[in-house]
Order: structure tokens, then sequence, then C-alpha cells
């Protein structure tokens, strides 16, 4: 039988870490202390991005920082590989490129 309030993504190694915030095109969302960008956007709004080209979402493909699917914008224009970098508190992360200034 499955449980049906515990059936979608878990966390496992960073369960019991601090909590922290992110927020993703201006919404927050909670983060634990430890784990990469695209597990907790994954946990949170529950993929990386829109493709380009489609309309589908993409949520990160080969896992190690080689095939760019995971790419996003820091609010800042910089470019940021969600399955190899590590949240930080109050980071703030946008799915579409920002506005150019």
């Amino acid at each position: 039988m499955v449980d049906q309030a515990h059936s979608g993504p878990k966390r496992l190694a960073a369960a019991g870490a601090k909590a922290i915030r992110i927020m993703v095109d201006g919404r927050p969302y909670t983060a634990r202390q430890g784990e990469t960008v695209l597990t907790a956007i994954r946990m949170g709004i529950g993929h990386a991005r829109n493709f380009e080209f489609l309309p589908e979402r993409r949520a990160g493909f080969c896992l190690m920082g080689t095939c760019q699917d995971c790419w996003l914008w820091r609010k800042d224009g910089r470019r940021l590989r969600t399955c190899t970098s590590r949240v930080e508190a109050d980071m703030e992360l946008l799915t579409t490129a920002p506005e150019a200034i």
C-alpha cells in the first residue's frame, strides 16, 4: 500500500540538515544546507526551467555537469549549473533569462 501523503520526491541525505531559504522566480522555497540547487528546486517547483524550443519543462539530464540541461540564472544575470552547485542562503534564481540591463 502506498502512503499517498508521502509519495512525492523525498530528501534523503540532507533531511536532517539546516533549512535555508532560496528564491526562485520571486517565490520562496525551503532548501537544505549542503544539497545541490537542482535538488532544492526539484523539491520546490518540480523542474529546473522551461525548454527554449518546445513547450516542455526540463529537470536536469546528466546530473554530473556536462549536458547544460539544468542551467538557471542568478538574479544578477550570471548562469548557474544547478546539478553541481550547492544552495546558499537567500540565493535568488530565475528559470528564464533576465531582461538585458
